[in-house]
Protein backbone atom coordinates (compact mmCIF):
# COMPACT_ATOMS: atom_id res chain seq x y z
CA UNK A 1 0.00 0.00 0.00
CA UNK A 2 0.90 3.57 -0.78
CA UNK A 3 1.42 5.92 1.67
CA UNK A 4 -1.09 8.73 1.94
CA UNK A 5 0.50 12.05 0.39
CA UNK A 6 1.83 13.88 3.55
CA UNK A 7 3.91 16.95 2.20
CA UNK A 8 3.15 18.66 -1.63
CA UNK A 9 6.38 18.54 -3.62
CA UNK A 10 7.75 21.44 -4.50
CA UNK A 11 5.63 23.39 -2.23
CA UNK A 12 7.16 21.81 0.96
CA UNK A 13 3.53 22.12 2.78
CA UNK A 14 1.10 19.52 4.16
CA UNK A 15 -2.24 18.60 2.03
CA UNK A 16 -4.08 20.31 4.77
CA UNK A 17 -2.51 23.67 4.85
CA UNK A 18 -2.41 23.33 1.14
CA UNK A 19 -6.22 22.79 1.45
CA UNK A 20 -6.62 25.90 3.46
CA UNK A 21 -5.30 28.34 1.10
CA UNK A 22 -6.85 26.65 -2.06
CA UNK A 23 -10.04 27.55 -1.04
CA UNK A 24 -9.48 31.20 0.91
CA UNK A 25 -8.01 32.34 -2.09
CA UNK A 26 -10.71 31.54 -4.21
CA UNK A 27 -12.93 32.96 -1.96
CA UNK A 28 -10.22 35.79 -1.70
CA UNK A 29 -10.23 35.85 -5.76
CA UNK A 30 -14.19 36.40 -5.78
CA UNK A 31 -13.72 39.34 -3.21
CA UNK A 32 -11.55 41.08 -5.41
CA UNK A 33 -13.96 40.85 -8.49
CA UNK A 34 -17.06 41.77 -6.28
CA UNK A 35 -14.99 44.67 -5.22
CA UNK A 36 -13.40 45.26 -8.20
CA UNK A 37 -9.65 45.10 -9.15
CA UNK A 38 -8.57 48.90 -7.75
CA UNK A 39 -10.84 48.80 -4.70
CA UNK A 40 -9.38 45.74 -3.54
CA UNK A 41 -6.20 46.81 -3.64
CA UNK A 42 -6.71 49.58 -1.92
CA UNK A 43 -7.34 47.51 0.56
CA UNK A 44 -3.75 45.76 0.16
CA UNK A 45 -2.92 49.29 1.18
CA UNK A 46 -4.80 49.79 4.38
CA UNK A 47 -3.97 46.19 5.82
CA UNK A 48 -0.45 46.76 4.56
CA UNK A 49 -0.62 49.93 6.87
CA UNK A 50 -2.08 47.92 9.58
CA UNK A 51 0.25 45.28 9.46
CA UNK A 52 3.45 47.64 9.67
CA UNK A 53 1.92 50.46 12.19
CA UNK A 54 1.94 47.69 14.54
CA UNK A 55 5.46 45.99 14.05
CA UNK A 56 6.78 49.22 14.26
CA UNK A 57 5.08 50.21 17.90
CA UNK A 58 6.33 46.56 18.58
CA UNK A 59 10.11 47.23 17.90
CA UNK A 60 9.34 50.55 19.89
CA UNK A 61 7.77 48.61 23.09
CA UNK A 62 10.74 45.91 22.70
CA UNK A 63 13.01 48.46 22.61
CA UNK A 64 14.18 47.01 18.88
CA UNK A 65 13.43 50.11 16.86
CA UNK A 66 12.25 47.72 13.57
CA UNK A 67 9.63 45.55 12.55
CA UNK A 68 8.89 42.29 14.62
CA UNK A 69 6.50 40.14 16.24
CA UNK A 70 4.19 37.40 15.04
CA UNK A 71 1.20 39.64 14.85
CA UNK A 72 2.80 42.53 12.56
CA UNK A 73 3.95 39.19 10.71
CA UNK A 74 0.56 37.97 10.10
CA UNK A 75 -1.41 41.29 9.39
CA UNK A 76 1.23 42.08 6.53
CA UNK A 77 2.08 38.54 5.52
CA UNK A 78 -1.03 36.57 6.20
CA UNK A 79 -3.26 39.18 5.11
CA UNK A 80 -1.94 41.93 2.88
CA UNK A 81 0.21 39.57 1.06
CA UNK A 82 -1.94 36.85 1.51
CA UNK A 83 -5.23 35.00 0.63
CA UNK A 84 -7.14 38.12 1.76
CA UNK A 85 -6.53 40.96 -0.19
CA UNK A 86 -2.81 39.61 -1.43
CA UNK A 87 -2.61 41.33 -4.95
CA UNK A 88 -1.67 37.70 -6.40
CA UNK A 89 -5.19 36.92 -5.54
CA UNK A 90 -7.68 39.45 -4.92
CA UNK A 91 -6.45 42.01 -7.70
CA UNK A 92 -5.71 39.04 -9.79
CA UNK A 93 -9.22 37.92 -9.66
CA UNK A 94 -10.47 41.46 -10.30
CA UNK A 95 -8.24 41.99 -13.24
CA UNK A 96 -9.73 38.65 -14.56
CA UNK A 97 -13.53 39.21 -14.02
CA UNK A 98 -12.70 42.79 -15.67
CA UNK A 99 -11.74 40.60 -18.69
CA UNK A 100 -14.48 38.29 -18.76
CA UNK A 101 -16.76 41.25 -18.45
CA UNK A 102 -15.35 42.36 -21.36
CA UNK A 103 -16.65 40.04 -23.32
CA UNK A 104 -19.52 39.05 -21.81
CA UNK A 105 -21.71 42.23 -20.47
CA UNK A 106 -20.45 45.09 -22.76
CA UNK A 107 -23.66 47.28 -21.80
CA UNK A 108 -21.73 47.46 -18.25
CA UNK A 109 -19.10 49.79 -19.43
CA UNK A 110 -18.80 53.03 -17.25
CA UNK A 111 -20.30 56.19 -18.94
CA UNK A 112 -17.82 57.84 -20.71
CA UNK A 113 -15.26 55.02 -20.63
CA UNK A 114 -13.29 55.56 -24.00
CA UNK A 115 -11.02 52.17 -22.96
CA UNK A 116 -11.73 48.65 -23.70
CA UNK A 117 -14.45 47.07 -20.70
CA UNK A 118 -11.87 44.58 -20.08
CA UNK A 119 -9.58 47.72 -18.46
CA UNK A 120 -11.93 48.50 -16.10
CA UNK A 121 -10.34 47.73 -13.07
CA UNK A 122 -12.19 50.62 -11.17
CA UNK A 123 -15.87 49.26 -11.17
CA UNK A 124 -17.14 46.71 -8.60
CA UNK A 125 -19.13 43.75 -10.01
CA UNK A 126 -21.44 42.93 -7.13
CA UNK A 127 -22.74 39.22 -7.04
CA UNK A 128 -23.05 38.00 -10.12
CA UNK A 129 -21.87 34.49 -9.64
CA UNK A 130 -20.23 33.81 -13.07
CA UNK A 131 -18.18 37.12 -12.79
CA UNK A 132 -17.48 36.15 -8.64
CA UNK A 133 -16.23 32.44 -10.40
CA UNK A 134 -14.03 33.73 -12.56
CA UNK A 135 -12.52 35.99 -9.83
CA UNK A 136 -12.16 33.09 -7.64
CA UNK A 137 -10.54 30.62 -10.12
CA UNK A 138 -8.00 33.38 -11.05
CA UNK A 139 -7.11 33.97 -6.97
CA UNK A 140 -6.74 30.18 -6.88
CA UNK A 141 -4.14 30.53 -9.90
CA UNK A 142 -2.40 33.73 -8.31
CA UNK A 143 -2.23 31.37 -5.40
CA UNK A 144 -0.60 28.55 -7.41
CA UNK A 145 1.65 30.30 -9.42
CA UNK A 146 3.11 32.10 -6.53
CA UNK A 147 3.65 29.06 -4.09
CA UNK A 148 5.07 26.88 -6.91
CA UNK A 149 7.49 30.24 -8.18
CA UNK A 150 8.77 30.42 -4.29
CA UNK A 151 9.03 26.65 -3.73
CA UNK A 152 10.74 26.41 -6.86
CA UNK A 153 13.39 29.43 -5.69
CA UNK A 154 12.76 31.33 -8.57
CA UNK A 155 14.64 34.70 -7.57
CA UNK A 156 12.56 37.86 -7.82
CA UNK A 157 8.98 39.23 -6.06
CA UNK A 158 6.72 35.96 -7.25
CA UNK A 159 3.11 37.96 -5.91
CA UNK A 160 4.18 40.83 -8.56
CA UNK A 161 4.99 37.59 -11.11
CA UNK A 162 2.20 36.09 -10.52
CA UNK A 163 -0.40 39.23 -10.92
CA UNK A 164 1.19 39.80 -14.39
CA UNK A 165 1.19 36.02 -15.68
CA UNK A 166 -2.59 36.00 -14.21
CA UNK A 167 -3.24 38.83 -16.14
CA UNK A 168 -1.64 37.37 -19.47
CA UNK A 169 -3.53 33.79 -19.11
CA UNK A 170 -6.93 35.88 -18.46
CA UNK A 171 -6.15 37.08 -22.59
CA UNK A 172 -5.38 33.76 -23.74
CA UNK A 173 -8.29 32.47 -21.93
CA UNK A 174 -11.16 35.25 -22.93
CA UNK A 175 -9.45 35.35 -26.49
CA UNK A 176 -8.14 39.07 -26.75
CA UNK A 177 -4.67 39.50 -28.14
CA UNK A 178 -1.17 39.15 -26.01
CA UNK A 179 0.15 42.44 -27.02
CA UNK A 180 -2.25 44.14 -29.70
CA UNK A 181 -1.13 46.20 -32.87
CA UNK A 182 -0.03 49.72 -32.35
CA UNK A 183 -1.80 52.28 -34.52
CA UNK A 184 1.22 54.41 -34.32
CA UNK A 185 4.96 53.41 -35.04
CA UNK A 186 5.47 50.80 -32.75
CA UNK A 187 4.31 49.76 -29.41
CA UNK A 188 6.53 52.78 -27.67
CA UNK A 189 4.79 55.53 -29.77
CA UNK A 190 2.10 57.15 -27.61
CA UNK A 191 1.01 59.84 -30.32
CA UNK A 192 -1.89 58.65 -31.30
CA UNK A 193 -3.21 58.72 -27.53
CA UNK A 194 -1.84 62.71 -27.28
CA UNK A 195 -3.60 63.14 -30.57
CA UNK A 196 -6.52 61.77 -29.39
CA UNK A 197 -7.16 59.35 -32.51
CA UNK A 198 -10.47 56.90 -31.77
CA UNK A 199 -9.42 53.61 -32.92
CA UNK A 200 -10.92 51.66 -36.21
CA UNK A 201 -13.76 49.55 -35.11
CA UNK A 202 -15.61 46.60 -36.85
CA UNK A 203 -18.69 46.71 -37.53
CA UNK A 204 -19.29 43.61 -35.15
CA UNK A 205 -17.89 45.24 -32.15
CA UNK A 206 -20.28 45.43 -29.41
CA UNK A 207 -21.60 48.82 -28.09
CA UNK A 208 -20.24 48.86 -25.18
CA UNK A 209 -16.73 48.31 -26.76
CA UNK A 210 -16.96 51.27 -29.10
CA UNK A 211 -15.39 54.07 -29.45
CA UNK A 212 -12.22 53.29 -27.82
CA UNK A 213 -9.26 55.38 -28.50
CA UNK A 214 -6.85 54.30 -30.81
CA UNK A 215 -4.08 53.98 -28.37
CA UNK A 216 -4.83 53.27 -24.52
CA UNK A 217 -1.96 54.52 -22.10
CA UNK A 218 -2.05 52.89 -18.30
CA UNK A 219 -2.45 56.49 -17.21
CA UNK A 220 -3.06 59.37 -18.81
CA UNK A 221 -1.24 61.85 -16.83
CA UNK A 222 1.30 59.34 -16.10
CA UNK A 223 3.05 58.24 -19.18
CA UNK A 224 5.78 60.48 -20.24
CA UNK A 225 9.14 59.78 -20.26
CA UNK A 226 10.56 62.61 -17.95
CA UNK A 227 7.35 62.88 -16.14
CA UNK A 228 7.57 58.96 -14.54
CA UNK A 229 11.62 59.82 -14.43
CA UNK A 230 10.89 62.59 -11.84
CA UNK A 231 7.58 60.77 -9.43
CA UNK A 232 10.35 57.56 -9.79
CA UNK A 233 12.86 59.90 -7.96
CA UNK A 234 10.22 61.33 -5.76
CA UNK A 235 8.49 58.27 -4.50
CA UNK A 236 11.70 55.91 -4.43
CA UNK A 237 13.51 58.77 -2.12
CA UNK A 238 10.45 58.56 0.11
CA UNK A 239 10.28 54.94 0.21
CA UNK A 240 13.76 54.72 1.46
CA UNK A 241 13.58 57.57 3.94
CA UNK A 242 10.55 55.79 5.25
CA UNK A 243 12.56 52.05 5.77
CA UNK A 244 15.81 53.97 6.56
CA UNK A 245 13.95 55.64 9.50
CA UNK A 246 11.33 52.55 10.64
CA UNK A 247 12.99 49.55 9.32
CA UNK A 248 9.46 48.78 7.69
CA UNK A 249 10.16 47.52 4.08
CA UNK A 250 6.14 47.68 3.06
CA UNK A 251 5.21 50.51 4.98
CA UNK A 252 6.14 52.96 1.86
CA UNK A 253 3.69 50.30 -0.55
CA UNK A 254 1.17 50.61 1.86
CA UNK A 255 1.22 54.27 1.83
CA UNK A 256 1.32 54.32 -1.88
CA UNK A 257 -1.41 52.02 -2.34
CA UNK A 258 -3.72 53.02 -0.10
CA UNK A 259 -3.46 56.70 -1.63
CA UNK A 260 -5.18 55.12 -4.63
CA UNK A 261 -8.22 55.17 -2.72
CA UNK A 262 -8.27 59.17 -4.39
CA UNK A 263 -8.17 57.65 -8.56
CA UNK A 264 -10.61 54.88 -7.23
CA UNK A 265 -13.33 58.11 -6.49
CA UNK A 266 -11.86 60.46 -9.51
CA UNK A 267 -9.35 62.74 -8.38
CA UNK A 268 -7.95 63.56 -11.50
CA UNK A 269 -3.81 62.84 -12.05
CA UNK A 270 -3.62 60.81 -8.45
CA UNK A 271 -0.03 59.24 -9.60
CA UNK A 272 0.15 55.73 -8.90
CA UNK A 273 3.32 55.16 -7.33
CA UNK A 274 3.71 51.73 -5.18
CA UNK A 275 6.24 50.27 -7.46
CA UNK A 276 8.63 53.21 -7.09
CA UNK A 277 8.54 53.48 -3.15
CA UNK A 278 8.80 49.60 -3.13
CA UNK A 279 12.07 49.23 -5.39
CA UNK A 280 13.21 52.60 -3.90
CA UNK A 281 13.66 51.17 -0.34
CA UNK A 282 15.60 48.10 -2.33
CA UNK A 283 18.28 50.87 -3.78
CA UNK A 284 18.56 51.92 0.16
CA UNK A 285 18.57 48.31 1.22
CA UNK A 286 21.50 47.24 -1.03
CA UNK A 287 23.83 50.66 -1.13
CA UNK A 288 23.26 50.56 3.35
CA UNK A 289 25.83 48.02 3.92
CA UNK A 290 28.22 49.47 0.72
CA UNK A 291 28.61 52.70 1.56
CA UNK A 292 26.86 53.64 5.28
CA UNK A 293 25.14 56.43 6.51
CA UNK A 294 22.01 57.62 5.16
CA UNK A 295 22.32 59.98 2.18
CA UNK A 296 24.04 57.56 -0.28
CA UNK A 297 21.70 55.51 0.09
CA UNK A 298 18.63 58.17 -0.02
CA UNK A 299 20.03 58.51 -3.45
CA UNK A 300 20.17 55.24 -3.93
CA UNK A 301 16.61 54.89 -3.58
CA UNK A 302 15.50 57.76 -5.86
CA UNK A 303 17.80 56.37 -8.28
CA UNK A 304 16.12 52.97 -8.49
CA UNK A 305 12.51 54.50 -8.42
CA UNK A 306 13.11 56.34 -10.88
CA UNK A 307 14.57 52.87 -12.94
CA UNK A 308 11.45 51.34 -11.33
CA UNK A 309 9.24 54.32 -12.90
CA UNK A 310 10.67 54.34 -16.35
CA UNK A 311 10.67 50.43 -16.45
CA UNK A 312 7.04 50.02 -15.74
CA UNK A 313 6.37 52.85 -18.16
CA UNK A 314 8.26 50.74 -20.91
CA UNK A 315 6.26 47.72 -19.73
CA UNK A 316 2.94 49.28 -20.19
CA UNK A 317 3.53 50.53 -23.63
CA UNK A 318 4.35 46.84 -25.17
CA UNK A 319 1.83 45.22 -22.75
CA UNK A 320 -0.95 47.34 -21.78
CA UNK A 321 -1.37 50.56 -24.31
CA UNK A 322 -2.16 47.93 -27.47
CA UNK A 323 -4.51 45.59 -26.42
CA UNK A 324 -7.64 45.80 -24.48
CA UNK A 325 -7.59 44.13 -20.71
CA UNK A 326 -5.62 45.27 -17.87
CA UNK A 327 -2.06 43.93 -17.30
CA UNK A 328 -0.38 45.90 -14.63
CA UNK A 329 3.02 47.69 -15.55
CA UNK A 330 3.84 48.06 -11.52
CA UNK A 331 3.65 44.23 -11.20
CA UNK A 332 5.98 43.92 -13.91
CA UNK A 333 8.24 46.29 -12.82
CA UNK A 334 8.79 45.29 -9.54
CA UNK A 335 8.92 41.73 -11.06
CA UNK A 336 11.52 42.19 -13.96
CA UNK A 337 13.68 44.10 -11.39
CA UNK A 338 13.84 42.59 -8.43
CA UNK A 339 14.69 39.21 -10.87
CA UNK A 340 17.95 41.22 -11.59
CA UNK A 341 18.28 42.26 -7.80
CA UNK A 342 17.92 38.30 -7.11
CA UNK A 343 20.51 37.23 -10.09
CA UNK A 344 23.09 39.86 -9.20
CA UNK A 345 23.00 38.81 -5.63
CA UNK A 346 23.21 34.73 -6.40
CA UNK A 347 26.34 35.53 -8.38
CA UNK A 348 28.09 37.63 -5.58
CA UNK A 349 27.33 40.89 -7.28
CA UNK A 350 24.89 42.59 -4.67
CA UNK A 351 25.40 42.25 -0.95
CA UNK A 352 22.00 41.81 -0.36
CA UNK A 353 18.83 41.04 -2.38
CA UNK A 354 16.43 43.36 -1.18
CA UNK A 355 13.61 41.87 1.04
CA UNK A 356 13.89 38.75 -0.61
CA UNK A 357 14.43 35.87 0.98
CA UNK A 358 17.05 34.59 -0.77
Amino acid sequence: MYAPLQTIPVLDMGVEPFLVLLVTALAGGAFGAALGALPSFVFTGFVVLLGEGVGILQGQLNGLGAINGSLAAGITGTLGFGMVVGPHVAFAGGVAASAYVGKKYPEMNPNGWDYHLGKDISSAFGTKPDILAVGALFGALGMLITQIAGGLGFPTDNIALSVFLTAMIARVVFRYPLIGSPAGDGLLDMGPFERNEPREQPDDVPEGNAGRLAVEPWLGHQYKWLNVTVIGVVGGILGGYIWLETGSVFLGYGISAASLLFLNLGVAKIPVTHHLTLIGVVGAMIATPMVGGELVPLLAAGVFGALSGVVGEGAQRIFYSHSETHVDPPAMAIASIMFVVGVLYLLGLLPNAGYLGL
